[in-house]
């Protein structure tokens, strides 16, 4: 519909309400009013429309223009209330939804939990069952069984490294920073793709924050691993005045992005779960890719929307920074090398 069709049904629909009365009018107000809404209509443009309607009303009118101005409030009122329910619907989603991701993170620390102690502990049962075995054995058969452990050694590391990457303790005690050197460091292991982690802020941000940032890190490097067939990426982080900034660019093969978003291939590329994240906090994703030219993904969520920060949770830090190999150990504040 166009600008001059929507003016022309204001018009009409507020020279209707002042003419029949409060109820027929009001009722054929709300149902504009729910028209404008789901054609893509803005509060603004409405109120727009309405204002012009009424200043209309009071050129054909001059002597009503008193009562044309006090009935035009509850018109107004009216034409805007499918935009108040569509607000309260949105915020009570995103409060739906803020409980639905604690919900499952601490559904992932406590599986992440489950996994280090419970096979921890069938490992050092394993090892002491193999060592009793091992006395027994020729010497020929003792090296076999060494190189068994071995296998074993390698199974510790990587359900270790799985566990912490569900959720890492080294997230809650030295925050988000050197999380995301250690979740790097593992997929450059697994992947031989060289990840840079630079510009990580001094402060600690907000744990709900760092949470978010920590997932869709880790959604958008499994996303360049399975599809940009990119030989290297660089992660940034800046805590800016009014804003948290998180970019993650590489040098993959990028893509058209309208053709893709129009397609539906936001749900295959993992977008529609980064999205869904950054909703309780109002934070915004933007995609800057073409074909050749490498992708970026950069998140912005503002400094309103984040909850007060609190101190580094204390009792785990040395567990936590002993899992960083010597020589990438740093705190929060120190910016990133080359993980390889």
């Amino acid at each position: 519909m166009s600008e001059a069709t929507w003016r022309e049904q204001f018009g009409r629909t507020l020279e209707e309400h002042l003419s029949r009365g409060e109820e027929a009018g009001l009722l054929s107000a709300y149902e504009l009013g729910r028209e404008a809404l789901g054609s893509g209509l803005g509060v603004l443009d409405v109120a727009g429309f309405v204002h012009g309607a009424l200043l209309d009303a009071c050129a054909s009118a001059p002597g009503d223009s008193l009562r044309a101005v006090k009935a035009a409030e509850n018109f107004l009122l009216e034409c805007l209330s499918p935009f108040e329910m569509a607000y309260r619907g949105v915020r009570e989603a995103n409060t739906a939804l803020r409980g639905l991701n604690d919900l499952l993170e601490d559904q992932t620390r406590r599986i992440s939990h489950e996994l280090h102690d419970q096979a921890g502990q069938l490992l050092a049962s394993v090892y002491l069952a193999l060592d009793e075995l091992g006395r027994e054995l020729s010497p020929d058969a003792a090296a076999r069984l060494e190189r068994v452990k071995g296998l074993l050694d390698s199974i510790e590391e990587q359900l270790r490294r799985l566990s912490h990457e569900l959720r890492p303790t080294i997230l809650d005690d030295l925050g988000l920073g050197p999380a995301l050197e250690f979740l790097a460091e593992g997929v450059s292991a697994r992947n031989g793709l060289p990840i840079t982690v630079e510009g990580m802020p001094e402060e600690r941000l907000p744990a709900r924050v760092e949470t978010v940032l920590y997932r869709i890190v880790q959604e958008a490097l499994n996303n360049v691993s399975k599809h940009a067939e990119a030989s290297s990426v660089k992660l940034r982080v800046r805590a800016e005045e009014r804003a948290i900034r998180c970019s993650i660019r590489d040098d993959g093969v990028g893509f058209d992005v309208p053709t893709v978003m129009g397609r539906g291939g936001a749900e295959g590329i993992g977008l529609i779960g980064i999205r869904e994240r950054l909703a309780p906090l109002r934070g915004t994703l933007d995609i800057n890719s073409t074909p050749g030219g490498g992708t970026e993904l950069v998140v912005t969520i503002p400094r309103e929307s984040c909850p007060q920060a609190t101190g580094a949770k204390a009792g785990r830090a040395a567990e936590a920074q002993s899992l960083i190999p010597t020589g990438k150990r740093a705190s929060a504040g120190e910016a990133g090398g080359m993980v390889r």
